[in-house]
C-alpha cells in the first residue's frame, strides 16, 4: 500500500512539474497566503507539523486527526494597504479514521472609485477572492497519514470574474516518541474554468500556483523548543522575479536561490496551552530587501495561548518598516460545550 501511494506521488510530482514550469506567474496567488496567526508567525507555511492545530490542514490536508474533531476556527488579518483576509474552517471525523474539514479563505481588496481617462468619478467597484476547502485524511499506518483537498475558487475585479478549481494531495509521517514529523504536499494542482476575459481566440487561461511543499519539525528531547523547515517551490528552481532581465538573475548566487526555497521557525512551547513561534522567510527577505536599509524583512514572530475553552493566537509578518502584517486567530472545540 505504502509503495503504491510512493509511486503515485512520484507520477503526479513528475506530471504537474511539467505542466506548470514556470514558479511566479499564474492567478489565485492568494492562496498562499497565511491562514491562521500561528502559520503567519512560521513564516507562511508548515506542511509538517502533526500537533492537532485545525489549520494546518489548510498547508497540508493529511495533517488532519482524530483531535481536529468539531474543532471550529477563525481568522482574520489586516493585510498591506488595508486589504483583509481571513479564514474559517471546522473539522469532522467519522468512523473507521475518516477525519475531514470544511473550510473557506477569502480576500476583500476593498472598495475602490471607478473613473474616466479624464479622471471623472462614474462609480465604485469592488474585488474579492474566495476559495473553499473539502479536506479528507485517512491513516494508512499508525505513523503515516495521507490526504487531500478539494478547492473550488471564484474571484471577482470590477466587471470581470474567474471560476477554478484544485486539489492538494498531501502525505505526512509522524513518530511522537522521537519527537519528529515529517510532510510533502502538491498544492494548486488545477486550472481555471472561466478565465476573466476571452479575446478572438477563445477564453484567455492562466496556471494556478502550483506549490510542492517538504517539511520537516523536531522538537527536543529535554527543552520545550521545536525547530521546522520548510521547504517550497521544489517544482522550479529560479525563484528570482519573472520580469527579472537576465542580467539580473545572474545576480542571484547557487547559495543565494537555495535558501530562497527555505523557511525556518522555532517554537517555545513549555505547555500544550502556550506557546511562543518566530520564523524567518528567507524569500520574503530578498524580495524585500532594500540596498543600504536595514530592515526585518522575513522575521515573523507570534503566540498563542488557551483562555477557558478557547484558543486565542496572534501573529505578525514584517515586509518592511511600518509595512507588517497583522493576524489573529480563535478556536475551540465545540464538544467542550457539549454540541
Amino acid at each position: 500500500m505504502i509503495k503504491r501511494i510512493v509511486l503515485f506521488l512520484w507520477f503526479l510530482i513528475t506530471f504537474v512539474a511539467l505542466v506548470y514550469p514556470q514558479a511566479g506567474k499564474g492567478v489565485y496567488q492568494f492562496l498562499d497566503l497565511p491562514v491562521s496567526s500561528r502559520i503567519a508567525a512560521m513564516g507562511g507555511t508548515n506542511v509538517s507539523l502533526k500537533d492537532n492545530d485545525i489549520n494546518f490542514s489548510f498547508c497540508n490536508p493529511s495533517l488532519l486527526t482524530d483531535k481536529t474533531n468539531d474543532f471550529l476556527s477563525l481568522s482574520m488579518a489586516n493585510y498591506l494597504a488595508d486589504i483583509q483576509y481571513g479564514s474559517a474552517v471546522f473539522g469532522k471525523n467519522f468512523k473507521n479514521k475518516h477525519y475531514m474539514a470544511f473550510g473557506v479563505q477569502y480576500v476583500d481588496y476593498g472598495t475602490f472609485q471607478e473613473t474616466t481617462e479624464q479622471n471623472e468619478i462614474i462609480g465604485e467597484f469592488t474585488a474579492k477572492d474566495m476559495a473553499l476547502y473539502i479536506m479528507y485524511a485517512y491513516p494508512i499506518t499508525e505513523k503515516i497519514s495521507v490526504g487531500g483537498t478539494f478547492k473550488p475558487i471564484y474571484s471577482a475585479y470590477e466587471r470581470y470574474s474567474s471560476f477554478g478549481a484544485a486539489i492538494d494531495a498531501g502525505i505526512s509521517y509522524n513518530d511522537p516518541t522521537n519527537f519528529f514529523s515529517a510532510g510533502l504536499v502538491l498544492r494548486n494542482i488545477g486550472s481555471q474554468i472561466k478565465g476573466y476575459y476571452s479575446d478572438e481566440e477563445g477564453q484567455h487561461y492562466e496556471p494556478l500556483p502550483f506549490n510542492i511543499q517538504l517539511g520537516i519539525t523536531k522538537k527536543l528531547a529535554y527543552a520545550p523548543l521545536r525547530f521546522t523547515g520548510t521547504l517550497h517551490n521544489l517544482q522550479h528552481w529560479d525563484l528570482s522575479y519573472a520580469s527579472s532581465t537576465q542580467n539580473e538573475t545572474k545576480k542571484i548566487n547557487f547559495f543565494d536561490m537555495a535558501l530562497r526555497h527555505f523557511i525556518f521557525n522555532a517554537e517555545f512551547i513549555p505547555s500544550n496551552n502556550f506557546y511562543l513561534t518566530l520564523g524567518y522567510n528567507f524569500r520574503r527577505a530578498k524580495e524585500m530587501k532594500v540596498e543600504d536599509f536595514k530592515s526585518q524583512a522575513g522575521l515573523s514572530f507570534g503566540g498563542g495561548i488557551k483562555l477557558y475553552k478557547f484558543n486565542v493566537g496572534f501573529g505578525m509578518s514584517t515586509y518592511q518598516v511600518g509595512n507588517s502584517v497583522y493576524q489573529f486567530s480563535v478556536g475551540t472545540s465545540l464538544s467542550e460545550f457539549g454540541l
